[in-house]
């Protein structure tokens, strides 16, 4: 009895303090003592999502902006779910060297559990498909392809206060007959796979006996379409593997193999400086890669690839493999959500500077699924004149001018790009007399005078390119942005609202470009750095190197890139087809 009264008495004790981590309650009984020990959990870690008082944050992919998005993010203020049909994340620049061997698969893939465990935060994660976003009921609807619920569907639905679409894109086959069904892509993991035992399946049907050179010859022939980084980067790997590690395993056939790029543009690479696009294709003649531009595919079989050209028409060509890497598309649930938000029009969902999607509440976008629609200073010409006129006289001065300088160019960046385009040093040197000289702090301007003046500020309007960079600054800039939302809703820091009044409560998003590789081969790699810096050759290789290495997001994986590329100095690549 006594005992039993000690526990009870401990027991309440218990849940009358719940919120200690540790309890330890001493009952003395008799001449002993018995030492009961509760490990009692604070309340919050047994909440369920959904029944905090927290904003509900759902996040859609674990991407570049996804990741960068969670890593970014104080998790204390959001009751934080996320949803992607893949547990890892994924460091794609590197896909290229996983197909032949120069990578192991999970060097590169870093699971999300153990991003978000280092949050110290409880995350909620669901490996499942989004198939619906229900923007009206602020609902995402989902589909598990790891198992199912009591329905049988494996079906759930998550209502969200924010929503962020992370998504990333689908490979463009330009709607190509037989591109889905005989062609490989290079956007997951599993692609990587699929190359790496296409390449050595060419190779051992090559090498059975009975075939004639020229059956050799197309079980051989590996075709790339698209010369952008990454189908001139798979072209480079593929040859460096080829000559540097298969040729001495099947020697009889190393003369047959034929790697081709065909590129629908004059040149490869077009986004790089004109240096490295020439020295790209000049190293790519040397080593024998054949390089087809102004050639449009049209069509392809399970056997033959088609081609077309100004000059010589259509022209059927047999091959062994055929990887395609020509941009990319927008995904169907993203394509379904366009038409609700009143985008049907639209190739690529639009958001503003901050990243919002317009005329929908608490949904933001980024990275490969969105584009930034740009406001034109045109468009909004006679909101800023009027911001700019703060005594309503009807005209500006140049010191009016440069009181608002500052907010314009912050929420135009076109004007900046302007400026520099045209050398000049200030907006206001935009506005010349008629003699070609600066005007004076006092002269006045009227509304025309000021169209006139930045009638051609909007041809810098740039899209950004669809990269992992402009997506981890992107989801860098967001979670920044959530992490100071309740700060900013009562003190703004952005520019002024041109068409309304105060202030936005952010700075807009800018993209600051850090410079982008591509690696050509044989241990040289091309670099485009800030300032129109461009480095060739072997060094640049190295500054590669360690990059890519210090991007890795962990350590294990840093580790494990670095070995992989020990490995190869010394064993040279695998070649198993597994």
């Amino acid at each position: 009895m006594r005992f039993a009264a000690a526990f009870e008495a401990a027991s309440q004790a218990i849940r009358r303090r719940p919120k200690f981590s540790r309890l330890l309650v001493i009952c003395a009984i008799g001449a002993g003592g018995i030492l009961a020990y509760a490990d009692a959990k604070s309340d919050h870690s047994f909440d369920t999502p959904g029944t905090t008082n927290k904003k509900k944050l759902v996040v859609l992919g674990t991407g570049w902006a996804g990741t960068s998005f969670l890593r970014n993010l104080d998790t204390s203020q959001y009751d934080v779910q996320v949803v992607s049909p893949r547990n890892y994340f994924l460091f794609t620049p590197l896909l290229p060297s996983v197909t032949c061997g120069t990578i192991e698969p999970r060097s590169i893939a870093e699971p999300i559990r153990n991003i978000m465990q280092k949050k110290g935060e409880k995350i909620q994660f669901w490996e499942a498909e989004c198939d619906k976003i229900d923007p009206m009921n602020k609902k995402v609807l989902c589909r598990s392809n790891v198992c199912t619920n009591s329905d049988g569907k494996g079906e759930f639905a998550l209502d969200y206060d924010y929503l962020v679409l992370a998504l990333g894109a689908k490979p463009n086959t330009f709607n190509t007959p037989g591109v889905v069904e005989n062609c490989h892509f290079l956007k997951e993991i599993e692609d990587t796979q699929r190359i790496r035992r296409s390449v050595m399946n060419c190779f051992e049907r090559a090498c059975l006996p009975g075939l004639s050179d020229e059956e050799k010859r197309n079980n051989l022939h590996f075709v790339i379409v698209g010369g952008g980084p990454t189908g001139v980067e798979f072209a480079a790997e593929l040859h460096d593997f080829v000559t540097e590690d298969l040729a001495k395993l099947y020697p009889t056939v190393k003369d047959l193999v034929k790697i081709s790029v065909i590129e629908a543009g004059e040149h490869i690479l077009t986004m790089f400086d004109k240096r490295i696009t020439e020295f790209a294709e000049e190293k790519f003649q040397r080593d024998g890669i054949d390089l087809k531009t102004n050639f449009k595919v049209v069509k392809v079989t399970d056997k033959d690839i088609t081609m077309t050209n100004g000059s010589t028409g259509e022209v059927s060509v047999p091959y062994g493999m055929v990887v395609w890497s020509t941009g990319i598309g927008t995904r169907p649930v993203i394509l379904d959500f366009m038409k609700q938000v009143q985008q049907a029009d639209r190739r690529v969902l639009a958001t503003d500077e901050w990243l919002r999607v317009p005329n929908c509440d608490g949904v933001y976008a980024l990275g490969d699924c969105a584009t930034i629609s740009q406001r034109k200073v045109m468009e909004d010409i006679a909101a800023i004149f009027r911001v700019a006129d703060k005594d309503y006289s009807g005209t500006l001065t140049v010191k009016a001018i440069k009181d608002v300088l500052k907010d314009i160019c912050e929420r135009y960046p076109q004007v900046e790009l302007y400026l520099k385009s045209q050398h000049m040093k200030d907006f206001v040197d935009l506005f010349t007399d008629e003699n070609g000289n600066a005007l004076k702090q006092s002269k006045e301007l009227d509304i025309e005078v000021f169209k006139k003046a930045v009638a051609r500020v909007d041809s810098q309007v740039k899209m950004l390119p669809a990269t992992a960079q402009v997506a981890a600054q992107q989801g860098d800039y967001l979670a920044k942005c959530f992490n100071k939302m309740k700060i900013c809703e009562e003190q703004p820091e952005g520019p002024l609202r041109i068409r309304g009044s105060g202030r936005h409560r952010f700075h807009p998003f800018r993209y600051r470009h850090l410079g982008q590789f591509a690696p050509l081969g044989g241990e040289q790699t091309a670099a485009q750095l800030p300032g129109d810096w461009v480095s060739i050759g072997h060094s640049t290789q190295w500054l590669w190197y360690s990059v890519y290495a210090s991007k890795q997001v962990t350590w294990r994986t840093r580790f494990l890139v670095i070995s992989d590329w020990t490995r190869k100095f010394i064993y040279g690549r695998d070649s198993s087809c597994m």
